[in-house]
């Protein structure tokens, strides 16, 4: 008689059970619930629910906030990556070499990631404060701001950006290094050894055989960063609360000020929605180019 642990077709779906479960408790549900109110007009205090179909959808494309904050989204999380991947090559191809201490360059990097966001992000809300920037005070130290030249980080709507960009780059930049170094470590030293002798030069060895091998999990750190920058709305929150007058408004923050502290449930569930569909297809095409560049 065969047992459980032993019946493949019986044992999988049951190890499988646990997760599937939590999976939709803890997003299936929510989104659910999501679709529901988007097509309601239930507010904070609201007795009695009335089905309106999509006019909640039809207001929030109607406005200019949402336009606003789209671009934004997709500005941030674009540009954001640019530098994470950058970087993270960089910071992974130093961290292949041996040196000492190594370890502890490591673990620093690692720091942004592991420390919470929040946290982080107040202490940039510091780094950036319109009087005690300590970029601005050593700048004017070493003479790279005149004596009437100070610029206000968050108070700016060029600056605000850029400060927003910074501060997701030093908060995904360690995760992207290590999903790199993790693909680096995993070239065989034969394939090295084999371009050395070929006589490839630094940038031919880069370009030609580090970067091909290595893309397929690049790219599954890029869609990390997407979906994490994306979907964030700790750091506008914490930094500017989406202003100066909704210049760096995120479609996220948008939807918490508007469901949660504007009382705006419906309209609210209907914002957070439209981050779905695009999710989903940059999902679709990062794996399936993931896919054909590792199989290639």
């Amino acid at each position: 008689m065969i047992g459980l642990k032993d019946d493949e077709t019986r044992l999988l779906p049951l190890m499988l059970a646990p997760a599937v479960s939590y999976i939709a408790l803890l997003i299936g549900f929510p989104f659910v619930l999501s679709i529901a109110y988007s097509m309601t007009n239930i507010s904070v205090g609201t007795t009695e629910l009335k089905f309106v179909g999509l006019d909640n959808f039809i207001s929030v494309v109607g406005s200019q906030t949402f336009w606003v904050a789209l671009k934004n989204t997709c500005i941030i999380t674009l540009v954001s990556q640019v530098f994470v991947v950058g970087l993270g090559n960089v910071l992974a191809g130093l961290l292949m070499a041996d040196f000492t201490g190594k370890w502890w360059v490591r673990l620093l990097i690692l720091l942004p990631w592991v420390a919470p966001i929040s946290l982080g992000s107040i202490g940039w809300l510091w780094i950036f404060d319109s009087i005690y920037s300590v970029i601005n005070w050593t700048a004017r130290a070493i003479g790279l701001l005149g004596p009437f030249d100070w610029p206000i980080w968050l108070g700016q709507p060029d600056l605000a950006m850029a400060s927003i960009i910074i501060v997701n780059v030093w908060r995904l930049l360690p995760l992207a290094t290590v999903i790199i170094l993790a693909g680096l470590s995993s070239i065989p030293q034969d394939i090295h050894d084999a371009a050395h002798v070929d006589g490839a030069g630094f940038w031919r060895h880069h370009f030609e055989i580090t970067m091909p091998l290595v893309l397929p999990i690049t790219l599954i750190a890029v869609l990390f960063g997407i979906v994490f920058t994306f979907t964030d709305m700790i750091v506008v929150f914490v930094l500017t609360r989406g202003g100066p007058y909704d210049t760096t408004q995120v479609l996220a923050s948008w939807a918490f000020f508007t469901g949660i502290q504007g009382g705006d449930l419906a309209e609210g569930a209907a914002i957070s929605l439209f981050l779905f569909p695009v999710l989903v297809a940059v999902a679709i095409l990062f794996l399936g180019v993931a896919r054909r560049t590792e199989v290639t």
